[in-house]
């Protein structure tokens, strides 16, 4: 009937350093913790199973605030150029990949980041021409807001040099040969339209392999906007529940809903919150601005490096009234991408012309680049913050020349948010990024890139403490979702969600964190990855 989990270390998170010695559990909730001799005592006709933890040490499930969770699958299963040093590596990885494809199939590759190449030297669609001219080709940047393509996806997608570049996108041209295969933002969205639409066994296997990967990081559950891609909501909502409920592949998911497909979920009698302990719906998802590495991200300055342009609004603020105001019109609270300054300005006017009056709390989704004004103001809203810590080993030193060393001040400025008293929750946004949390708790507690020798470290002041930056993935994530009452601390009554490391993450050099293994990892009670 229940279990007895002990042998370790156990912290509940309730406070810093609080331990327990034992917990003791039934179904898939906590019914009491303390000293194993008492539990034993208290529960011993109860106790069924007897789970000695052999010295690991026990968190509260870590849940990562912000992925894409068929996005990651996907990136499991596809062509991976995320860690390729140079242009010339690219497409030598594009060339080889694409003799297995068959004529007229799509070649998609996943996560190229110029700032990693030798030279940061743009691909030219002309260069994937000579790789194959039978095939379409799209790259798809790191951030996701920009990819390459070649000219027979241009034509696939009715994209010509003539064709204007559409609202909140770039379709990019020079002037010697017009088109580059370049394409920034909502131009995407033409790519995306001539893409066929992926089987439903192609999505099922990207969401398990994503899962089985999440298990063995110890990630017991995630918040996740896939339902406006993959042919819409209800076949993308369908392969959540084959895979989670019908499958049995155990995995908490709060779904953020695209507002392009907000009506479907009305439809279907969801509102916030409601679902199941597996899959629940969450607030209705927005865009407001781009990102830095394709210099989209929404600016109240131009860039540093580009003075040309400040970033690109997704939508006019009149526009993202609108839509704050149709969540508002279904009792939803949002969650908007904002990584500019300008971004997070113009959400915060929307949400002040259209304050949240039901259940929840709005999310302000990356904050990378602030300013002490907005923090003032976003201190005053039912607001919670998805930050992603891991950024930035990623962004810097490049992001500096990007917005300016004299606008750095409240750049990925985490400790300044949770010390102005604004919650903050931890996510990696994979596939972009890889989503180990102790990649970004070593990165939120060092400022410093895991795999940089030089160790150098970007604003040393912002650093978080271990317990903080571990709370970013536990209490802070809870908070987000509205489940601080049954999640994110080891605490009688709480959900039976655990993830067990090797080592003791708050008692060994920082410089460690990063690859130190998970023992286990058990949801609702249940151990779903064990490594002796």
């Amino acid at each position: 009937m229940g279990k007895l989990w002990y042998g370790g270390i156990i912290y509940t998170l309730e406070n810093e350093g609080t331990t327990v010695e034992a917990i003791f559990t039934e179904g898939d909730r906590i019914v009491q913790t303390g000293d194993k001799k008492q539990l034993e005592e208290g529960f011993n006709e109860r106790i069924t199973e007897r789970v000695d933890l052999k010295g690991g040490t026990m968190f509260p499930g870590f849940v990562d605030s912000h992925i894409h969770l068929i996005g990651h699958g996907e990136k499991l299963i596809r062509l991976d150029l995320s860690k390729m040093k140079s242009k010339e590596e690219v497409l030598a990885a594009v060339k080889d990949y694409s003799r297995d494809c068959t004529k007229g199939e799509w070649i998609i590759g996943e996560g190229w980041n110029e700032n990693l190449w030798s030279r940061p030297e743009m691909i030219h669609h002309r260069e994937l021409d000579e790789i194959n001219t039978e095939n379409p080709i799209m790259l798809k940047r790191i951030c996701r807001h920009a990819m390459i393509v070649n000219t027979k996806a241009l034509e696939l997608a009715g994209i010509f040099k003539d064709t204007d570049s559409p609202p909140g996108g770039v379709i990019e041209k020079d002037l010697e040969a017009g088109l580059t295969g370049l394409l920034k933002d909502t131009a995407q969205d033409f790519i995306q339209a001539a893409v066929p639409i992926v089987s439903e066994e192609y999505l099922q296997k990207a969401m398990r392999a994503s899962i089985k990967d999440l298990y063995q990081l110890g990630v017991t559950g995630v918040h996740t906007e896939d339902l406006h891609y993959y042919g819409g909501f209800y076949r993308t909502y369908k392969t959540f529940k084959k895979v989670i409920e019908e499958e049995g592949y155990k995995f908490r998911t709060h779904l953020l809903v695209h507002h392009e497909v907000i009506d479907n979920m009305v439809n279907e009698g969801a509102g916030f919150l409601t679902g199941n302990e597996w899959i629940e719906f969450g607030a209705m998802k927005i865009f407001a601005d781009g990102a830095l590495g394709g210099r989209t991200a929404l600016l109240s300055h131009p860039y540093h490096d580009a003075p040309e342009t400040n970033g690109v609004a997704i939508f006019s603020q009149e526009e993202l009234n609108g839509l704050v105001a149709k969540a508002r019109s279904h009792n939803l609270p949002v969650a908007v991408h904002a990584i500019g300054d300008l971004a997070f300005e113009y959400v915060l006017n929307a949400i002040e012309a259209h304050p949240l009056a039901g259940s929840g709390r709005d999310r302000l989704i990356h904050a990378q680049i602030l300013r002490q004004d907005l923090i003032d103001r976003a201190k005053k809203l039912p607001v919670i913050l998805d930050i992603q810590p891991v950024f930035l080993a990623s962004d810097f030193p490049w992001v500096i020349d990007r917005v300016g060393s004299s606008k750095m001040d409240y750049c990925y400025a985490w400790k300044t948010l949770i010390n102005e008293g604004l919650h903050c929750a931890g996510g990696s946004d994979a596939p972009i990024e890889l989503p180990n949390p102790l990649f970004g708790i070593h990165a939120a507690v060092t400022r410093m890139d895991r795999n940089d020798p030089k160790g150098i470290v970007y604003g040393r002041e912002q650093a978080l403490s271990v317990y903080d930056a571990v709370c970013l993935y536990t209490k802070g994530s809870a908070y987000a979702a509205c489940h601080e009452h049954d999640r994110g601390m080891i605490r009688n009554g709480f959900l039976a969600d655990f993830t067990v490391f090797d080592r003791d993450i708050f008692r060994i050099p920082f410089t460690e964190i990063p690859d130190v293994p998970v023992k286990m990892t058990i949801i609702g009670g249940e151990i779903v990855f064990g490594k002796e």
